[in-house]
């Protein structure tokens, strides 16, 4: 049987983590599309990085499958896709869930704790 730590392990493995600089740059090139996968109350109670699709882990099978009505046009299976949770790990479950998908550039910059602490861009939702 599978514990919450063999997901993580097998997420981590398969999804980039990349620093929270690589992440800034990337969001300054604008070419990524950025995804925060935290619940709407923590995200209204911290802020999350600008200009980010905000899409819960528990939707995210729902919001990246092209032909289901709930699909965010912004999860292209070509876009360079970057995650954000609170700490790292809803975040590499849900780049897991994407790469399974058949998403191929997917990354994990972690949580957003230290996105905002590396004044990163921010915005409240």
């Amino acid at each position: 049987m599978k514990t919450a730590m063999n997901y993580l392990e097998e997420a981590n493995a398969v999804v980039p983590k990349i620093s929270v600089e690589d992440g800034i740059e990337r969001h300054k090139a604008g070419k990524s599309v950025f995804v925060d996968v935290r619940d709407s109350g923590e995200i209204a109670a911290s802020g999350t990085i600008a200009g980010a699709e905000l899409v819960t882990r528990g939707m995210i099978e729902f919001r990246a499958d092209d032909t289901h009505p709930l699909h965010n046009p912004a999860l292209k299976k070509d876009a360079d896709i970057v995650l954000v949770c609170g700490a790292g790990g809803q975040a590499a479950l849900s780049g897991k869930t994407l790469i399974d998908m058949g998403f191929q550039n997917v990354s994990n910059v972690g949580g957003f704790p230290a996105w905002k602490d590396a004044g990163g861009p921010t915005e409240q939702k």
